[in-house]
């Protein structure tokens, strides 16, 4: 097996190494001269001549917002009045239209049917109150207290409260521990909001 891998002892391998590297030569040669040639048939074009630059165009600044307003108002051709004729002439017009609105809206107004009803005083029935008397030292004046039962909404338990009011006592006629029936009326005075009407029960 040696024998046949070294070319030196073997005389058949010599040749054919030979040979290989011949071709191996020929390949390398072909590929030289197409690497070449192209460059050779085409001769060298003259380069064009470069085009100048065009100078260029100086970008105006971005408008501010107040020059963009000017500009719209340009483009829809509205115009603030410059001279003082024009300006009252303006405000000639919108006082005009001022007196037409509210013309018009008065004229709603008066209308039947709308505006804000007038009111109406002592319409309703007073409210009644039955208490017993706890203090009638005060001149035409008794105290009385209101006892209120009444259940509870979610607990079904009768919750007990009471309140004191000051009625006015014209003859002085109730005492302490009557149970007495008062009414609604104007205010008397700072406390005073109800009126005596009848006494039901004697104190004992």
């Amino acid at each position: 097996m040696a024998d046949q891998e070294n070319p030196e002892t073997n005389p058949d391998a010599a040749p054919a190494a030979a040979e290989t590297e011949a071709a191996e030569a020929e390949a390398q040669a072909d590929v030289a001269s197409e690497e070449v040639a192209p460059e050779q048939a085409a001769p060298a074009e003259p380069a064009a001549p470069a085009a100048p630059a065009a100078p260029a165009e100086p970008q105006a600044p971005p408008l501010t917002p107040q020059e963009r307003r000017v500009a719209t108002r340009a483009k829809r051709g509205r115009r603030r009045p410059s001279s003082p004729e024009e300006r009252l002439e303006v405000r000639r017009a919108k006082a005009v239209a001022r007196r037409r609105r509210r013309e018009q809206e008065r004229a709603k107004k008066t209308t039947k049917g709308e505006g804000t009803p007038p009111a109406e005083h002592g319409t309703g029935s007073p409210q009644v109150r039955l208490g017993k008397v706890v203090s009638d030292k005060a001149d035409k004046t008794i105290t009385v207290r209101i006892d209120i039962a009444k259940r509870h909404r979610r607990y079904r338990k009768i919750v007990r409260s009471s309140s004191t009011l000051h009625a006015h006592d014209e003859r002085n006629d109730a005492n302490e521990g009557d149970l007495v029936r008062v009414v609604e009326c104007r205010p008397m005075s700072r406390t005073k909001r109800w009126r005596l009407v009848e006494i039901l029960e004697r104190a004992k």
